[in-house]
């Protein structure tokens, strides 16, 4: 804890500049004036803020009714077309693997019966029916874990884009570098300037 006290001092000693309140004499440099500039603010017109309290639920409740809605509802047409192309993916994989799931799981079924393995499944016994049983279930179900998550995530997006897009981001409020010229050596020094008009 010493440590950062003796940093802290060592930062704060080195950083401070003294300047003397006379100048001498011989100094080679003349006393000017620096032009003041004055910014006309009747020609500004500053827009008044507006936030719609309302459009995160709209966009979150548009996008549960039917997916993409919220994101074109945030005028984000864009993403609406992600959003369907994952979710018709994901369906399709449930749909397929359910699909091949029941497959086996008939012919399982078939061959604990007795009955001959005909077509394509001819050649499995039950051991292969049982592993080809338990891969499509295990993909059925992750495709459906899948779904729930895009389904969720688009809607979480609308709802976030809709409060991010009301962000004041106006010349108002800015935090921008700017240059200061030192009146006593002239030179130039960096800073930063953040201005809130009202």
């Amino acid at each position: 804890m010493k440590s950062y006290k003796y940093i802290l001092a060592a930062l704060l000693l080195f950083t401070i500049s003294c300047f003397a309140q006379e100048t001498p004499a011989t100094d080679p440099k003349p006393a000017t004036t620096v032009p003041v500039t004055t910014i006309d603010t009747t020609k500004a017109v500053i827009k008044p803020y507006k936030y719609n309290a309302l459009a995160p639920a709209k966009a979150a409740f548009y996008s549960g009714i039917l997916p993409g809605l919220g994101q074109i509802y945030n005028k984000s047409y864009w993403k609406a077309p992600i959003v369907w192309g994952g979710l018709g993916l994901s369906i399709y994989s449930y749909s397929w693997n359910n699909t091949k799931h029941h497959e086996y799981r008939d012919a399982y079924k078939d061959l604990v019966a007795g009955k001959t393995l005909t077509g394509k499944l001819e050649g499995f016994d039950r051991a292969r029916l049982e592993s080809a049983q338990r891969f499509h279930q295990r993909n059925r179900d992750l495709s459906a874990l899948i779904t729930a998550g895009i389904y969720i995530l688009q809607i979480l997006e609308a709802n976030t884009d809709a409060h991010l897009s009301q962000f004041n981001v106006d010349d108002n409020l800015s935090l921008r570098p700017e240059l200061q010229q030192n009146q006593l050596d002239y030179k130039y020094s960096m800073g930063v300037t953040l201005s809130y008009q009202f």
